[in-house]
C-alpha cells in the first residue's frame, strides 16, 4: 500500500480509523471545527478526531434540531445518537456559530460520553482584551482536560505537540504550494481527501506520512495531465466533504489551485511559536491565521485575504461553496462578492446540503461560470 492509500482510506472511513485508535488504548475526543485546540488535546495523550457526520438519513437528529440547522450539525448528532461514534470518549465544541453552540447543549443532554467541553473563542479579534480572554479559556480547557484524563499537560508535552502540528502544517502547506505551481501533480479530489485524513490519522505519524507522500508526488506517481488550458480557481467557504466536486470542476474546464475552507487551507494556516509561553503561542496563532466569518477582525479582512490569495496563486475566479443554512458564511457572502468584484475577481455561489446538487445541474453552472472567465 502506498502512502496515498492510507490517506484515502482514512478520509473515506474516519469512524473506522477513530475506533482503531481507541482500540489501541488511546482516548479519542471528537471536535467539529478548526478552532478546537488540538495541540492541548494531543499533549494530554488524547487523539483529536474531526467529526464530519453522516451523509445518510438523520431521523434521530431531526427530532432535536430545527429545520434550519445545517447538515453538518445534523449528521454529527445523528452519528452520536445512532452509535456510530460510540468509540468516542467525548467531544470539544468551539463556539463558531449559533447552531454549534446549541448542538453542544443537545449533545451534552442526550449522549453519554465521559468528557464534554465548550471552548468559547472571542468573536471580536480586534478587541483589546480578546487575546487575554482566549489565553484564560485555553488555560481552563487545559485544566479540565487534565482533571478528566489524569495526565499532567506540562511544558514538555505541549512543546512536543506544537512541534508535531507545526511539522504537519508545513507539509500540508508544501502540498498546496506544489499543486499551485503544478496542478497536474495530483488531482484536487485527492488533495481534499489528504487534508481531511490529516484530521483523522495518528498525529504522531502524520508528519512522516506527509513527507513520504510528498516524495511520491514529486516522483510523478499521481500525475493527472491535461490541466494546462484549464481556468485556475479558488474554492472558499466553510467545509467541503465532497471530493467529487473537484473532479466535476476539472471536467468542466477548471482546476482548483487553492482554497479557503475550514477543511482545507484554513485548517493548517499559520504556525505556533515554539519558544516562550506555549498557551500564549497557541492563542496567538488563532489571531494570526485567516479568520472565518464567525470571527471579526475588520470589515474587509476576509475580502483582502481572498484577493491576496487570488493574486498570489494567479486565480481567475472564485467558487463560494456554501453549506445550506450556514449563517456565518451566508451573511458574509454578499460583502465578499461586492468587494471581490470591485477588484475584478469573478465569483459565483454553489449552495449544497449533505449532497451535491444533481450532476447535470451543477456541471452546467460550473461550465457557464468557467466559460465566462
Amino acid at each position: 500500500m502506498n502512502e496515498l492509500d492510507h490517506f484515502l482510506e482514512a478520509a473515506d472511513q474516519p469512524e473506522r480509523y477513530g475506533a482503531g485508535i481507541k482500540a489501541g488504548g488511546t482516548p479519542v475526543l471528537g471536535y467539529l471545527c478548526s478552532y478546537a485546540p488540538e495541540e492541548i488535546i494531543h499533549a494530554a495523550g488524547v487523539h483529536p478526531l474531526r467529526l464530519f457526520g453522516t451523509l445518510e438519513s438523520t431521523i434521530q437528529a431531526d427530532s432535536h434540531l430545527q429545520a434550519y440547522c445545517c447538515s453538518l450539525a445534523r449528521g454529527v448528532l445523528e452519528s452520536a445518537l445512532d452509535g456510530t461514534l460510540a468509540f468516542l470518549d467525548g467531544a470539544v465544541f468551539p463556539h463558531t456559530c449559533d447552531t454549534i453552540q446549541r448542538l453542544s447543549d443537545i449533545w451534552r443532554l442526550n449522549t453519554h460520553f465521559d468528557f464534554f467541553a465548550d471552548v468559547v473563542h472571542p468573536v471580536r479579534l480586534d478587541s483589546g482584551f480578546a487575546r487575554e480572554y482566549l489565553e484564560d479559556i485555553l488555560q481552563r480547557f487545559k485544566c479540565e482536560l487534565e482533571a478528566w484524563s489524569g495526565s499532567k499537560i506540562d511544558d514538555a508535552a505541549l512543546a512536543r505537540s506544537i512541534e508535531t502540528f507545526n511539522a504537519a502544517r508545513k507539509r500540508l502547506d508544501d502540498l498546496y504550494l506544489m499543486r499551485s505551481r503544478d496542478p497536474d501533480c495530483i488531482s484536487g479530489s485527492r488533495v481534499s481527501s489528504i487534508v481531511k485524513a490529516s484530521m483523522i490519522l495518528n498525529r504522531d505519524e502524520l508528519p512522516g506520512r506527509l513527507s513520504r507522500l510528498l516524495e511520491e508526488i514529486k516522483a510523478g506517481s499521481y500525475r493527472t495531465g491535461g490541466t494546462d488550458d484549464k481556468k485556475r480557481l479558488l474554492v472558499a467557504g466553510s467545509l467541503c466533504d465532497h471530493p467529487d466536486f473537484y473532479s466535476m470542476v476539472e471536467n468542466s474546464g477548471g482546476v482548483v489551485v487553492w482554497d479557503d475552507l475550514c477543511t482545507g487551507s484554513r485548517a493548517f494556516d499559520g504556525f505556533i511559536d515554539p519558544t516562550g509561553d506555549h498557551l500564549k503561542a497557541i492563542a496567538r496563532r488563532y489571531f494570526e491565521r485567516r479568520p472565518c466569518p464567525s470571527k471579526h477582525l475588520s470589515n474587509t479582512a476576509r475580502g483582502e485575504a481572498l484577493a491576496a490569495m487570488a493574486e498570489k496563486h494567479k486565480v481567475q475566479g472564485i467558487l463560494f461553496f456554501l453549506l445550506k443554512f450556514c449563517d456565518p458564511h451566508a451573511f458574509d457572502y454578499p460583502y465578499l462578492k461586492e468587494y471581490l468584484e470591485a477588484k475584478n475577481i469573478p465569483v459565483t455561489l454553489i449552495e449544497v446540503e449533505d449532497s451535491l446538487p444533481p450532476e447535470g445541474q451543477l456541471a452546467t453552472r460550473l461550465e457557464t461560470f468557467i466559460y465566462t472567465l
